[in-house]
């Protein structure tokens, strides 16, 4: 099938460069959000994103106006009725994320593809809850969207070989490299990002080295970009310990067992780089 119209449910950190990247590569974009608050704030998030890669030279202003008029807001999911392929990227929770499916199953044509952009909730539990489990596939970003070139395709037991490759399709189409997991937990990269992530809190825990050290030893000595405990409050120290007890509840491997560190900050409200305050502090 042809895919001119995306809906995105979620105008969060991920859903909104969802929303960028999709408008800025020539497709209608309907994004809903639960209160015009939070609409309002999805679109200044967006406009500010594209407005930045302007000043970098990423896209001319014409690009930027053309894809911000490709762009709707919405609370009400029955506007995404004429969707031809719907990502969700709301909060990780299965039982919210299997009530939006219900919702987008009867709301959505029986044609149109379902999927999630979850990080760690089962593909499979949430195409079971609709009557086209073959057309409901994982479509895992990496933040920040417009710039990260990856994108996990995700197959549940039930998902068809059309499904995926429509959407490897649609992938290529936003300029990312598609690579292709089956639905076990954490799928590629965050089974093996989450025990490295949480090893380093634990090297902080036991004491054995600073936060400064261990980013700087991975950043120099192995090459990456930045460090894991960076890397962990970029992502979110509450979103990195949801995914390890997620797959810690799955597995039950000591190697995603959340730290007691990790779970004393998230309670603190110590959240990382979006709150201002995480291992490191980014108040000023």
């Amino acid at each position: 099938m042809e895919i001119k119209t995306v809906g995105v449910v979620g105008a969060g950190l991920m859903g909104s460069g969802i929303v960028e990247q999709t408008a800025r590569r020539g497709y209608n974009v309907v994004v809903r959000e639960v209160s015009d608050n939070l609409v309002e704030r999805g679109m200044e998030r967006i406009n500010r994103s594209m407005s930045r890669g302007v000043e970098r030279g990423k896209l001319s202003e014409q690009e930027r106006a053309a894809a911000a008029a490709r762009i709707r807001g919405t609370t009400s999911l029955d506007d995404l009725a004429d969707a031809d392929l719907v990502v969700e990227a709301i909060i990780e929770n299965l039982e919210l994320k299997q009530e939006l499916f219900r919702q987008l199953d009867g709301i959505t044509r029986p044609d149109v593809i379902l999927t999630s952009n979850t990080s760690s909730v089962s593909i499979t539990a949430l195409a079971a809850v609709t009557r086209r489990p073959e057309r409901v596939a994982g479509m895992h970003f990496f933040n920040p969207v417009p710039v990260m070139g990856l994108v996990e395709l995700v197959r549940a037991l039930q998902t068809s070989d059309e499904t995926m490759g429509t959407l490897r399709q649609f992938g290529e189409s936003l300029g990312k490299k598609v690579i292709v997991a089956q639905d076990t937990p954490g799928f590629i990269v965050n089974y093996l990002l989450v025990p490295f992530l949480l090893d380093a809190v634990r090297m902080v825990e036991s004491g054995a080295a600073t936060p400064e050290d261990i980013d700087t030893g991975i950043s120099l000595g192995l090459n990456h970009p930045m460090g894991p405990i960076t890397l962990l409050d970029f992502v979110g120290l509450d979103t990195t310990l949801y995914i390890a007890d997620v797959m810690y509840e799955e597995f039950r491997d000591h190697k995603y067992a959340a730290p007691p560190l990790l779970r004393k900050m998230v309670n603190a409200g110590y959240h990382g780089k979006k709150n201002g305050r995480g291992f490191y502090d980014y108040s000023k």
